[in-house]
C-alpha cells in the first residue's frame, strides 16, 4: 500500500514497503526534443541544476501541460521555442519511456524536430537561466568532452538524441 510521506507544490514523496519515490503533483508527463539545425548544429541547453549542484547540458525538455491543457507535441514545440528560440516545421514523435523508473513516476515523450528556424532568443521563461548551446554534429564527441572537462554534467539522454539525429538525417 502506498503511503504519502511528503506533499510539496510540485512533487509528492511516496513509500511502498521499502521503496521510496517521487510523483509529480499535477501530471507525470514530460517531453524532450532532439534537434539539429540545417547547418548541422545540435541544439542543447545548459542550466544549473540544484539536485546535482552543477550546470547540466541536455536537449530541450519540460513538462507537458504545465501552462494549461496541451498535447505532448504542442509541449515539445513550446519547450523548443522557449528554451532555444527555434521553431520547427516538423515535430516527429519517437517513443515514450520512464525518465528515472527507480525514483520517479514521470514519463518522457521523445520528439525529433526538423525544419528548424531561429525566431527568438531562447533562454527559458521566468526564473530559468538557460544558456542555448549549439555544438557541431560533425565534431560532437570533442565538443561534449570539452563541456565535461569544463565541469558541466552531461545528461545521458544526449546520446539517445544523437542516435536519432545521426540515424534520421540531422537537420533535414
Amino acid at each position: 500500500m502506498k503511503e504519502i510521506v511528503y506533499e510539496g507544490r510540485f512533487l509528492t514523496m511516496a513509500r511502498e514497503g521499502r521503496w521510496e519515490y517521487c510523483e509529480r503533483v499535477r501530471n507525470t508527463a514530460a517531453v524532450m526534443v532532439f534537434a539539429c539545425t540545417p547547418e548541422g548544429r545540435v541544439l542543447l541547453v545548459e542550466e544549473y541544476r540544484p539536485p546535482i549542484g552543477q550546470r547540466c547540458l541536455c536537449f530541450p525538455a519540460g513538462l507537458s501541460g504545465d501552462e494549461g491543457p496541451e498535447s505532448d507535441e504542442a509541449a515539445a514545440r513550446r519547450e523548443l521555442l522557449e528554451e532555444t528560440g527555434y521553431a520547427a516545421d516538423t515535430m516527429q514523435y519517437l517513443f515514450t519511456g520512464p525518465s528515472s523508473p527507480g525514483m520517479s513516476s514521470e514519463t518522457l515523450h521523445f520528439y525529433r524536430a526538423s525544419g528548424l528556424r531561429r525566431v527568438g532568443q531562447g533562454g527559458g521563461v521566468e526564473n530559468e537561466r538557460i544558456t542555448v548551446v549549439e555544438l557541431p554534429l560533425q565534431d560532437i564527441d570533442a565538443a561534449l568532452a570539452a563541456k565535461r572537462a569544463a565541469g558541466v554534467a552531461l545528461d545521458p539522454r544526449i546520446y539517445t538524441g544523437l542516435y536519432f539525429l545521426l540515424h534520421a538525417g540531422a537537420g533535414s
